[in-house]
């Protein structure tokens, strides 16, 4: 028998109830999902409510960053009162800085040595985050990041979700589109000018697997110690 906590750690939800009901109910584990976008148009902020959210939800977390150390990224999700120190403290939040090197052109091999770090996570560590790679796509050949991207595949078949964040830029066209095809999850994040505003855009492009049907489109703000907060874009064109 499904128990309640089952069904809960079934998915990885973001705690933002008008964000996962356009998520169908959250994205599923053993999903690969992108995350890609426009510069600040808030996919880091994205990226560490799903890790929350797998954390409150009884799932550990593996967050791969080229963005942060280890006490900025506790630091920034404490001030969106996504608290995670005590996760961290006890090995249920795990935090790899990564520094890209141009030496590292050609990353058939750094590819490989990520794929074989997840690959050597305890087997709970059910989320894995990689914000972002973004330099690495931009630094390398397509035929190497498509690869990436079908181990990664391989990975969340054997159990885990990986989700992906990247600036759109860093893809050629025609990379994005295979990468797409690959991913069980796509979320676009833009930026839009709304009467004398900025609001952060998320679009939900692909779910598969979801529970219920996904919605297409949430306009939000970032604050400080309320993260996401949801804009009615009718409200936002006021």
């Amino acid at each position: 028998m499904t128990t309640e906590k089952d069904k809960v750690s079934s998915a990885i939800l973001t705690g933002v109830p008008e964000v996962d009901e356009r998520l169908g109910g959250g994205i599923p584990l053993k999903s690969l999902g992108l995350i890609e976008g426009q510069p600040d148009s808030g996919k880091s902020v994205l990226a560490q409510h799903l890790a929350y959210g797998a954390l409150i939800s009884g799932l550990s977390v593996a967050y791969y960053t080229t963005e942060n150390s280890v006490k900025s990224l506790i630091t920034q999700m404490d001030s969106l009162s996504l608290y995670t120190t005590d996760y961290f403290l006890i090995d249920r939040f795990r935090i790899y800085p990564m520094t890209f090197r141009t030496s590292l052109k050609g990353g058939k091999a750094f590819f490989r040595i990520l794929a074989v770090h997840v690959n050597s996570l305890p087997p709970e560590f059910k989320l894995v985050i990689f914000d972002s790679i973004t330099q690495f796509v931009a630094h390398n050949k397509p035929v190497d990041v498509i690869d990436f991207f079908s181990t990664c595949k391989h990975i969340c078949d054997e159990g885990r979700a990986v989700i992906l964040v990247a600036h759109h830029y860093a893809f050629e066209e025609e990379v994005l589109s295979r990468s797409r095809w690959i991913c069980d999850a796509h979320l676009r994040l833009r930026l839009e000018d709304i009467g004398d505003r900025m609001v952060k855009i998320l679009e939900v492009l692909k779910i598969r697997g979801a529970e219920r049907p996904t919605g297409d489109v949430v306009s939000f703000e970032i604050e400080p110690k309320a993260g996401m907060r949801i804009i009615p874009l009718n409200k936002a064109k006021v």
